[in-house]
Order: C-alpha cells, then structure tokens, then sequence
C-alpha cells in the first residue's frame, strides 16, 4: 500500500534561484532553469548531501555537528510573499530578497504542507518537505537595501508564510512553468501532537 498519496492539488514554478555566498549576502541569484541534484541545486551554498548544524536544530545537536542535509531548498508561495508584501506596505516580494530556491503559485496554506510530503515535476524531479521554515532578520537587511525603511518589518510579517525546506529525493531538472503535484504522507495527525509542544 502507497505511503505518499498522490493530491488533486497542483501548483506552478514561478521563479528558481540559488544562493551563491550566505556569509556574503542571502540574495539570490535567479535561474530559469535548475539541475536538481542529491546535493541540491548547482552552486547553492546550502547544498551538499550533509551540513553543520545551526539554530534550528540546537534543541538536538551542539552547534556545528554534521547532519544529513535536509535543508537543500528554500521553497516557498507566490501567494503567501503577496500576503507578507502586503503586511509590510509593499507592491510586492523579489524572491531574491528571501534567497529562495523555487517559488510555487497555486498551492494553498504552502508553509503548513505536512513534513514528508512530495513535490514532483514533470522531469521526474521530487522533493522532500522537511517542515516550516522560520522567519529570520537576514531577509530584512536585503530588503532594506532595495526599499530602505522596510527590512524590519519582513520577520513578524513572515511568521507562519516563510514557506519550507525540503531536500531532492529524486534529481533532474526544473524550469520556470513547470506543474508541481502534491504528494502527502498517507498518516493522520498524532494524537499527542498538541501535547508534545507544550
């Protein structure tokens, strides 16, 4: 019996980026198209099959200890930048600001997918949603350089719309336009999930 079910919801890829140098600056440079790799995507600083750990993961590993990396990709929704750009007195987003990987259109409440769930295109390519990717000030210091005066606003509209992380489960390639499909984990919800985060 299939673990990952198939979803009738779709999206698509409306912009594809990598990050060249986090030290140096989180801005993006945009792609039109990307070779989706076990490692990530070419040249992607976050790439690599491993990573040091950081922040988010201080509640289970000392800082700096190598894990798997499951962190690749910075994926988040066309609609959901909107909803932030808005919050903030914007027009709009440059996913470059936000060092995206891929932007996706037309899938709803994006940043709340269920971890483990899929997103294939039509090259075959998938990735693997890690989970909720948190909102920090690195974004904000882009968006001041472009639009002084509204960096600090980016981390508390962000909360709950930063999109995810997620990993290449399978590699080929991606373009701008390309339909991505939902897959989710065929799991309910756990019982003491509620619980556990008090």
């Amino acid at each position: 019996m299939p673990a990952l079910l198939p979803t009738r919801f779709t999206g698509t890829i409306t912009w594809l980026g990598r990050v060249i140098d986090s030290e140096a600056t989180l801005r993006a440079e945009p792609l039109e198209t990307a070779e989706l790799k076990f490692t990530g995507i070419d040249g992607e600083c976050h790439g690599g099959l491993t990573r040091p750990s950081c922040v988010r993961t201080q509640a289970q590993y000392p800082k700096g200890t190598e894990i798997r990396n499951v962190r690749q990709l910075s994926v988040l929704s066309t609609e959901e930048l909107a909803d932030i750009a808005g919050d903030m007195g914007l027009d709009g987003i440059d996913p470059a600001w936000v060092g995206a990987s891929m932007v996706i259109a037309g899938i709803p409440n994006f940043t709340h997918l269920p971890p483990s769930s899929r997103l294939q295109m039509p090259s075959g390519a998938s990735i693997a949603v890690d989970m909720e990717n948190r909102p920090c000030v690195l974004p904000g210091r882009e968006i001041e350089k472009d639009r002084p005066g509204f960096g600090a606003a980016f981390k508390p509209a962000a909360k709950h719309r930063r999109g995810v992380t997620a990993w290449v489960e399978r590699e080929g390639s991606v373009t701008i336009g390309d339909t991505v499909t939902l897959h989710i984990p065929d799991q309910p919800v756990w019982a003491h999930f509620e619980d556990a985060r008090t």
